[in-house]
């Protein structure tokens, strides 16, 4: 098996896994928009579903149907990326399996149901919070940002005459 392999569908897998459970526990245990203190008031379990996209971004009536076909074309455009990665890329493996993880879990919400994505992380000071998010949410950030350094550096490591570098250390 490929060293990417390796990487990226045990993390995958993990993402999904993490992230559904943690959905399911969430909807089991809280009340929807009712925070529980999990480290004091600076971490809190707060239940709430989200039918627009990140940040709040909505389409009225269509928010759904466009969230799952923009879900469905950046899938297969991180697999793509992951396919045209060396078989040693660990690095490139591991980002787009946490952002593939991540897209997966938000996106079986927005199929199997119309009443959103499930999101229950709750973090801030007093009236200043962060929106709430998921297990999802989080690897697609640092999956996302991994990529982005992962692809910045290739891209300057290119550009500085060094030629083409592999963009992980693997």
């Amino acid at each position: 098996m490929l060293r990417k392999a390796r990487v990226f569908w045990p993390l995958l897998l993990v993402m999904l896994l993490s992230d559904c459970a943690s959905k399911r526990w969430a909807e089991t245990h809280l009340v929807e928009l009712s925070p529980e203190p999990a480290v004091g008031e600076f971490l809190r379990w707060t239940l709430a579903y989200n039918q627009a996209g990140a940040m709040g971004i909505t389409y009225g009536a269509a928010s759904r149907p466009l969230l799952v076909l923009a879900s469905l074309i950046v899938l297969v455009a991180l697999a793509r990326l992951y396919r045209a990665g060396g078989p040693r890329d660990g690095a490139l493996a591991a980002a787009t399996a946490l952002v593939i993880g991540g897209a997966l879990g938000n996106l079986i919400d927005r199929i199997r149901w119309s009443g959103g994505v499930v999101d229950f992380i709750d973090v801030g000071i007093g009236a200043s919070r962060f929106w709430i998010f998921n297990v999802a949410d989080t690897g697609i950030t640092l999956g996302a940002a991994m990529l982005g350094w992962l692809l910045w550096h290739r891209d300057k490591t290119s550009s500085s005459g060094e030629g083409t570098q592999k963009i992980s250390n693997g």
